[in-house]
């Protein structure tokens, strides 16, 4: 899978790893091996924190098919 903001490849599985937990229950992940964020129905996942606050600005800017 390639991270929909830069088009680098995403381990899957590291950005989908529980590295802990939060003092409430919620699971904690290692964002230097990918993330993701839940958009509009979907999963959307990124190489970079930087990358997927750039999604978050403006989503329809990289769900919006190129011509």
């Amino acid at each position: 899978m390639k991270c929909l903001v830069c088009g680098k490849a995403i381990d899957l599985e590291g950005a989908e790893s529980k590295t802990g937990e939060t003092a409430h229950g919620a699971k904690e992940i290692d964002p230097s091996k990918g993330t993701r964020q839940f958009h509009d129905g979907d999963w959307y996942y990124f190489d970079t924190l930087n990358c997927r606050s750039k999604f978050t600005i403006s989503p329809q800017r990289y769900l919006t098919p190129k011509a």
